[in-house]
């Protein structure tokens, strides 16, 4: 596999199992998914991204499974720009999930 796609699936396996984490217990983020008015879904969004995360990795040694975690992140992070867009924020506090939307397809299409 390439050295670019092992490179991504580290970034991107990290920044989601930390942020999904993060959903479990962080006041912050408590706040913010009331703020979207997606509040009962926090901690299953955060399920989500860790199991993503961790098929990324393991998606290394099991191609089907880096696609399906690859895809899965990249609808997710669609979805979080589209959020973030009707709830008002800033084009800036889109950032980090319009780069982690690119970076998973990326790894979705270059793994294809």
């Amino acid at each position: 596999m390439q050295l670019s796609i092992k490179i991504a699936v580290a970034l991107s396996s990290v920044s989601f199992l930390l942020y999904g984490a993060s959903l479990f217990g962080s006041r912050a983020m408590v706040a913010e998914f009331e703020r979207y008015n997606l509040a009962p879904y926090r901690t299953l969004t955060g399920a989500l991204e860790m199991a993503a995360g961790a098929g990324l990795i393991a998606g290394l040694r099991f191609r089907p499974l880096l696609l399906l975690s690859a895809g899965g992140l990249a609808g997710m992070m669609l979805g979080a720009v589209v959020v973030r867009l009707r709830v008002g924020d800033p084009v800036a506090s889109t950032i980090p999930a319009v780069l982690l939307l690119c970076l998973n397809l990326f790894i979705l299409l270059a793994a294809a």
